[in-house]
């Protein structure tokens, strides 16, 4: 670890070249980085005294990755995914949110009209009434989505996530949305657009818990910078263009929806009926996921994905923010 460390600080030196005049920006097509396809299409980058070199990643380990070799100054992706460059001693921090409580538990309806009559006996219900456990499907394990699942199912419903139920891991909301409709899973944990997908479609997969209910706070997509960013002005000049793209997406939604279409690919209309979901809650301010990223912490410890607990004070930078 101390020997990644120092080549990862050696790395970005090298990446910022003494000065800030390119700042290399990763992100993923995803609904919790809005922000970057509206500061983009909306050209807030031009507010920036940098030229930005958008880099797009398919996941976060590989941004993980980058970040390490010393290729990016700031990313926008997991909470997750951020806790392991501290961990690794990679010289980043998270300076803002993208998005709190974003994602949702659904579950067949015949399922859910179970569990709001019997609580967590319903799963049994359901193995004896169809002879198998019941099936979920998300993100790998130690991701968002599957983090709120595995909290869910122990720590609120109290049953083992781990012999109680089925969990199947699936690579990307599409792959999530077709396991769905073709009916191989009964239930998910996962953010916009499958929910708005699933309702548009009539698939039987309805909301049975939001984020909100089940982990006030929940953690998603983050901003984090290079310490060599954070010290500058680059960093307050970029998350106040952040600002203004969060403050765009909720005084705009019809605008906002044309920038989901060409960003993630989401129909526009579709993308409009998504900004009205409940899951659909951007934000700026770090501090507003401070309480569900400490469960974060302790669960990505548990599964091995960073070597130790993590404090608040070894993942945020707040000052950033507070400066704006």
């Amino acid at each position: 670890m101390a020997t990644s460390g120092l080549a990862a600080t050696a790395g970005l030196a090298g990446c910022l070249g003494g000065d800030l005049d390119e700042l290399s920006v990763a992100y993923m097509p995803i609904y919790p980085d809005l922000q970057y396809f509206v500061m983009e299409g909306e050209g807030y980058f031009e507010e920036v005294d940098s030229d930005i070199d958008a880099r797009e990643f398919t996941n976060g380990p590989a941004i993980v990755q980058a970040f390490g070799g010393g290729e990016i100054d700031i990313a926008m992706f997991g909470m997750v995914p951020s806790m392991i460059v501290s961990d690794r001693g990679i010289p980043a921090k998270v300076t803002a949110a993208n998005i709190k409580e974003p994602m949702g538990i659904m579950g067949h309806r015949d399922f859910n009209a179970l569990f709001e009559e019997h609580g967590a006996d319903a799963f049994d219900m359901w193995a004896e009434e169809t002879g198998d456990k019941f099936t979920f499907g998300t993100f790998p394990q130690g991701s968002t989505p599957d983090v709120l699942l595995r909290y869910w199912l122990r720590d609120i419903v109290g049953i083992d996530p781990e012999t109680d139920v089925d969990i199947l891991e699936i690579g990307g909301a599409n792959a999530v949305w077709q396991a769905i409709a073709n009916g191989e899973i009964d239930g998910t944990s996962i953010m916009e657009p499958v929910p708005t997908i699933a309702q548009e479609e009539g698939s039987p997969v309805e909301m049975l818990r939001t984020a909100t209910e089940v982990m006030p706070g929940q953690p998603a997509a983050v901003v984090t910078m290079a310490d060599e960013v954070r010290d500058t002005e680059i960093a307050e000049q970029f998350l106040r263009q952040h600002v203004r793209a969060t403050e765009f997406i909720e005084a705009n939604p019809d605008r906002t929806a044309e920038h989901v279409e060409s960003g993630i690919g989401m129909p526009v209309d579709r993308a409009r009926k998504a900004l009205d979901s409940p899951l659909s809650n951007f934000i700026t301010d770090p501090r507003e996921i401070e309480e569900g990223t400490k469960i974060f912490s302790q669960f990505a410890h548990e599964n091995g994905q960073i070597d130790e607990e993590l404090s608040m004070d070894q993942i945020f930078d707040y000052s950033v923010y507070d400066s704006l």
